[in-house]
């Protein structure tokens, strides 16, 4: 897909407008990182201009695509950085985040991440960390953009608060930043308490749901998206019945929550015990 659209002299940009798709999305079929329906291959090939020989090759290597779902473990692919979750970060419309043990990344700050990534990296060098702690500081700007602000909701498990990771000045001054974000109206934040019911989380464990803009057409530009991290990779989840169990847990989830009032009272009495 990548010869095709150079052979037709097309940016990465000029092709995502003629398509109505993110450049993201385009930018991940070419590089092999997303799956692709036959519909998908065969609009490409037409804006491409490619014969039939070729749009019908490639709409059957679509359909192979599609047959395993689009995840994948990115560890021995992707750099430490997670260039695809960014791309996919950068463009959503809405999220649904559960943490249990983590601030979520986009509300971190900058000594909290970096006492992370330290502790993430060992033996990588201080520039190298800086650079990492830029990128995961960075991202949090997503939240406070001028225009096109995320929806963003997150469930963040009482542990995260309760552990002082960084030193207790540190964390003191991260949930400040929790409270503070709270305050936004496209941002809400709730707390898991220890004393929670059963809920799903328990066998979810921690996940991002990520859902898109719709285009002109009243399409979605992406299918909605469920990441999931482990120590060595992390999957990308579209498939309709994944997506719908991950959105039954978060609704439980959620709702078995503090609400956000409650939410804030916790983080507000957690941060008053590390200042004494």
């Amino acid at each position: 897909m990548r010869d095709l659209r150079g052979r037709a002299r097309m940016t990465v940009r000029a092709a995502a407008q003629e398509l109505e798709w993110s450049e993201g999305k385009i930018w991940r079929i070419e590089t092999g990182q997303s799956s692709m329906r036959s519909h998908d291959a065969e609009l490409m090939c037409r804006v491409y201009g490619a014969d039939l020989e070729i749009m019908g090759a490639l709409k059957a290597l679509a359909r192979e695509t599609r047959s395993s779902g689009w995840w994948h473990s990115y560890g021995d692919i992707i750099p430490e950085f997670l260039d695809l979750y960014i791309g996919l970060e950068e463009v959503a419309s809405s999220f649904c985040w559960y943490e249990t043990h983590l601030v979520p990344g986009l509300l971190q700050t900058e000594a909290y991440a970096r006492a992370l990534i330290e502790n993430a990296n060992p033996g990588v060098e201080a520039d190298e960390i800086e650079r990492l702690v830029s990128i995961r500081t960075g991202r949090g700007s997503l939240l406070t953009r001028p225009t096109a602000r995320p929806d963003f909701r997150a469930v963040v498990g009482e542990t995260a608060l309760r552990s002082p990771y960084g030193g207790a000045a540190v964390m003191v001054q991260q949930l400040e930043h929790l409270s503070r974000m709270s305050e936004h109206d496209h941002v809400q934040v709730r707390v898991m308490p220890f004393a929670a019911e059963l809920h799903s989380g328990v066998h979810s464990g921690p996940f991002i749901a990520m859902r898109f803009p719709v285009n002109a057409s009243g399409r979605e530009s992406e299918p909605p998206t469920i990441y999931v991290e482990s120590f060595t990779g992390a999957l990308y989840l579209d498939r309709p019945a994944e997506v719908e169990r991950y959105d039954e847990a978060w609704q439980d989830i959620w709702e078995k929550a503090l609400d956000g009032t409650a939410s804030v009272d916790l983080i507000e009495t957690v941060r008053r015990e590390l200042e004494t």
